[in-house]
This record gives C-alpha cells, sequence and structure tokens, in this order.
C-alpha cells in the first residue's frame, strides 16, 4: 500500500455512474422481476459494496465512509446509476463510488438475467471528485 500517514485528513468525495443497456420490456419491469425489486436491491448492494472496496482491491485502504448514495434512474431501454462516496481522510474516495456504481450495475443485470439476455453494463466513470481541508 502507498504510505498516506503524512498527509493532512482531507474531506472528499468522488461521485461515478454506470448504465445497464436492456431491453424497453426488461426496463418496465424492474421492480416486478422473479427475484424481486432490482432496483431496491442495486441500490443496497451498491452501498454495501462500497463499505467493502478495500476488502475486493487489493492494496486499496480501507477508509471511514461518512456518506454513500445510489441512486437508479430508469429510462427507456436503460438503468442510469450514479453513486456518490465522501470521506475525511488522507486519500481519495474514488474507488468507492466506482466500485458502488459496477456493483450496483451488476447486481441490476444478475436480477434480469432471465428475462434479458442481451443487456450490456457499459459507461462506469469517474466522474467528479474534490478535496477540501478537514474542518
Amino acid at each position: 500500500m502507498v504510505d498516506v500517514g503524512d498527509k493532512p485528513l482531507s474531506r472528499r468525495r468522488a461521485v461515478a455512474r454506470a448504465r445497464v443497456r436492456m431491453a424497453a420490456g426488461t426496463a418496465a419491469r424492474l421492480r416486478e422481476l422473479p427475484k424481486g425489486d432490482a432496483l431496491v436491491t442495486a441500490q443496497l448492494a451498491g452501498i454495501m459494496a462500497a463499505k467493502r472496496t478495500s476488502d475486493l482491491i487489493p492494496l486499496c485502504h480501507p477508509l471511514p465512509l461518512t456518506h454513500v448514495e445510489v441512486r437508479l434512474d430508469v429510462g427507456e431501454e436503460s438503468v442510469e446509476i450514479e453513486s456518490s462516496a465522501e470521506t475525511t481522510a488522507q486519500t481519495g474516495v474514488e474507488m468507492e463510488a466506482l466500485v458502488a456504481a459496477a456493483v450496483a450495475a451488476l447486481t441490476v443485470y444478475d436480477m434480469a438475467k432471465a428475462i434479458d439476455k442481451e443487456m450490456e453494463i457499459s459507461e462506469v466513470r469517474l466522474v467528479e471528485k474534490t478535496k477540501e481541508p478537514a474542518r
């Protein structure tokens, strides 16, 4: 791991996004799939994943997350996922935001795969990161 011991604490925030493309009929049924409500399940999975990022990504620092949010917006033929993670720490929180978005997308895929074999996860990306002095 990179030594961040000499770095000062900073308030840090990161935002990530992902997209799951699917058939229009699949998008219309996401709250009533055979496995249950894909949107609620994916939101919870993303939050849980952000909290476990250092267990999933080798050499990633465990961070004391102060806030994680995962939002899913259903479009006509896709689900747009946006996640944000916040901490006051010595290193950034972008991996937590990215893992949250990716795992939420994977959860939507898993829950809908029985009715849609053509789904595609794409555009997993960091869209913002900020760093401010700690108060």
